[in-house]
């Protein structure tokens, strides 16, 4: 009696989950630098913004972390898979070339803004955004559309998780800023808007030609298991868009004092614990095989 294969490796969704969380950090603390913070710390209004700089680019630092870890993890079993060793494939393969080195200038991007270094930020934000779009440099762009995805949900979501740990709670534990909260907030927030709106329309577009991609017929929505874990993970995305959209229009526009820079504070994170469950079943999601023609 022959066994059937299982429809899931159980290894494989924690595997997808860190890699979505590795960038979603490093994005987010890019998304928060140059929309939430864009112009703010060399200004030098006021010292909160460089310190809520240095911990975005910490976050960053965690983030480049995780990836590299796995990539470092990935890298003997695909070197393998053509018959090479990691080090042979690293150097005569010019993309995973790319992406090692897109790896090292995000850590050492983010290494040298921790360290209140402003030229460390253009270096993280190059290697952010090249490594994952690193496919473009080859004419691969049939091979872009998820990691368009991905790095626009990082560049949303991310940055609001930056903008919450690294920016407002960090700034209701400053009792001397206590004065400042709700003007603060209200700066960080209404600067970020414009990218989360942007970002959020990109993830719609290309999620939607990427479940398209998966599905190849529309039946296949509600008759394979890759389409009823997909149809899970819309409801949890349309109520995340619905708190956005919340904070986006009746709150951000009642910021200026500490108890609507508190109220955005709730808000956002339930957001965030929203999309962590959006995450989680992502990383399911991929690890399903699609559906077939």
């Amino acid at each position: 009696m022959t066994l059937a294969e299982p429809l899931l490796t159980w290894s494989d969704p924690p595997r997808e989950l860190a890699g979505f969380i590795g960038i979603f950090l490093a994005a987010g603390a890019i998304g928060f630098r140059y929309s939430a913070l864009r112009g703010r710390v060399a200004s030098g209004d006021h010292a909160f913004y460089e310190e809520a700089a240095r911990r975005a680019a910490i976050i960053g630092v965690i983030g480049s972390l995780i990836t590299i870890a796995l990539v470092a993890y990935a890298l003997p079993s695909f070197a393998a898979r053509r018959h090479t060793t990691a080090g042979a494939l690293i150097i005569s393969d010019k993309q995973t070339l790319i992406e090692v080195v897109c790896l090292g200038l995000a850590l050492i991007g983010f290494g040298i803004a921790a360290a209140r270094g402003s030229a460390g930020w253009m270096l993280a934000a190059v290697g952010v955004i090249v490594g994952n779009l690193r496919g473009a440099l080859f004419g691969q762009w049939s091979r872009l559309v998820n990691p368009v995805h991905v790095l626009a949900a990082g560049l949303w979501i991310g940055t609001l998780f930056v903008l919450v740990t690294a920016g407002i709670s960090a700034l209701f534990r400053r009792d001397q800023d206590a004065e400042h909260r709700g003007a603060i907030t209200a700066d960080m927030v209404n600067a970020f808007s414009p990218l989360a709106l942007a970002m959020g329309a990109v993830v719609v577009l290309f999620g939607v030609i990427t479940a398209w991609r998966h599905l190849h017929t529309l039946s296949n929505l509600w008759s394979t298991p890759y389409g009823w874990t997909l149809i899970v993970k819309l409801v949890f995305v349309s109520m995340v868009f619905a708190l956005g959209a919340w904070n986006w229009r009746r709150q951000r526009p009642t910021l200026g004092s500490h108890e609507a820079a508190a109220s955005i504070r709730t808000s956002a994170r339930a957001e965030l614990a929203v999309a962590t469950i959006v995450l989680l079943i992502t990383s399911v999601l991929v690890s399903l095989p699609s559906p077939r023609r």
